[in-house]
This record gives C-alpha cells, structure tokens and sequence, in this order.
C-alpha cells in the first residue's frame, strides 16, 4: 500500500496498449489501454492485484483520471504524426463512476488534446454497472450525448446481463475469455458466445471477443460474425515505442 501511494504521487504507471483486430478485414480498429506499474528489481505485479488494492485506498480515480488524459495526449500525438487515428479503450472502474468528477475529467482531457469524444472508448464491467443504477445511467448517458463510446467488458460473467442492455447507453458487448477459451472444443461455450453475438446484434452493438489465441478461435468468431477480436494472436498488450512500430508495420509505414 505505501509503494502503491507512492506511485500514485510520482505518476510511476505507464500504460500498454492491446491492438484490436476486425475481422471484418483485418484492420486494426483500435486499442485497450491497459495499467502497467513497473518497479525496477522487484517482481511485476498484475493489475488484477494491484488496481484492487488501488480501490481500496480510493486513489484508482486519481490513477484513472491520470490515465484518460494520458491516452487522450496519446491520441492526439498520433493524430499529429500521420500514425493514424485509433479508438482506445480506457477501463472505468465503479468507484468513478460513483464519483462525480468523472465527466469533467474526461472533457478536459478531451478538449486540452483537441480530440473528437468518438476516438475515446469507456469500457467498464459488468458488475460495476449495478452498484448505483440511475446515477450509472445518467452519467454515462452524459457521456454518450458527447459522443464518447461506450462497451461493457466481461460480458456474461455477471448476473444482470439482459435487463441493462435496454437501459444503460451502450455500443459495444466484449464476450469474457472465460467463453472464449474452450469455445472451439465446449459445445456450452460455444453456444454462449454465438448467443451473445446474435443478442448484440439485434441490439445494434458491435461485439468483440477477448483472449482469442488461436487461429481456430478466431475462425470460429469470424464464421459467426463476431465485429472485432482482442488476444494474444492478434498481438499481447505493447509497452508504446513497441506498439508505433507494430502500427506502422501492420499499414505498411516506414519506421
């Protein structure tokens, strides 16, 4: 807890980002940026451990706030440079959008880079959704009236799956790993993720499956028409010198 505070305090976080993939073409069509805390000759720590503790100290929505405008400068840098214009995924937490600073945090960050809100993707989970549903609702109704994108990860794992999907402003459902990983070999699973697409298309939202690893996955995916696929076939999550140049292979620009 004392490192974490610290961290906080020196900014000591970088962030990764995970291409995704549409499967549509094969372009990419955008990315995850995910948490990284790096501490020089000490053991890496997932974010599973420490963005908890992160929570339990109430400094994640300093940390997120952090990160929204970090990934907005980063947006517009590449806007600036010719590498392209990408949608990035950045992941809420309930404890901002409990928080009231959360809209504002974001249009700033917006508006002092110069990006259009459609670049910028706020994806949360589904459990977080739950904890404080009307103000859920107007908060992130807010945030779609600027045009900001919205989609729900972990998709499934919850227990409140169809009855938000009418209420909550949403564009985009992420099918959870735990249905991917066996989707080509358990019949459940397979029907899981096939009925999570369909819903979501019938719904209007695109849908993307994470954790796709093998060519055969993403068969399955691109045969029943899932939009879009994160995982390690596609690329892991890139620290940012490692990403740009992964981008500009992938559309052909000379480093």
């Amino acid at each position: 807890e004392n490192a974490l505070r610290e961290a906080v305090q020196q900014r000591a976080f970088e962030i990764a980002y995970q291409p995704k993939v549409s499967l549509e073409d094969g372009s990419i069509c955008g990315l995850e940026a995910l948490l990284r805390w790096p501490r020089p000759d000490q053991p890496r720590i997932s974010p599973a451990v420490f963005v908890p503790v992160l929570e339990s100290l109430a400094l994640i929505s300093e940390v997120g706030s952090w990160m929204i405008d970090s990934v907005c400068a980063q947006i517009a840098l590449w806007q600036r440079s010719g590498l392209g214009s990408f949608q990035v995924a950045v992941n809420v937490s309930g404890q901002q959008i409990e928080g009231s600073g959360l809209i504002a945090n974001i249009g700033q960050a917006l508006e002092r880079h110069q990006v259009d809100p459609k670049w910028l993707e706020v994806e949360l989970t589904e459990s977080s959704l739950m904890e404080n549903t009307s103000h859920t609702i107007t908060t992130l109704q807010t945030l779609k009236n600027m045009g900001v994108r919205i989609s729900i990860d972990d998709f499934g794992t919850g227990y409140s799956s169809l009855a938000y999907l009418r209420r909550f402003p949403i564009d985009k459902l992420k099918i959870d790993i735990a249905f991917i990983r066996e989707v080509t070999s358990n019949p459940q699973d397979a029907a899981i993720a096939r009925a999570i697409i369909e819903l979501a298309h019938s719904l209007d939202l695109k849908v993307i499956a994470e954790g796709v690893e093998t060519p055969e996955q993403r068969a399955f995916l691109t045969e029943n028409h899932c939009d879009q696929i994160q995982g390690y076939l596609v690329s892991k999550p890139l620290p940012l010198d490692e990403l740009e140049l992964y981008l500009r292979s992938s559309q052909g620009v000379p480093a």
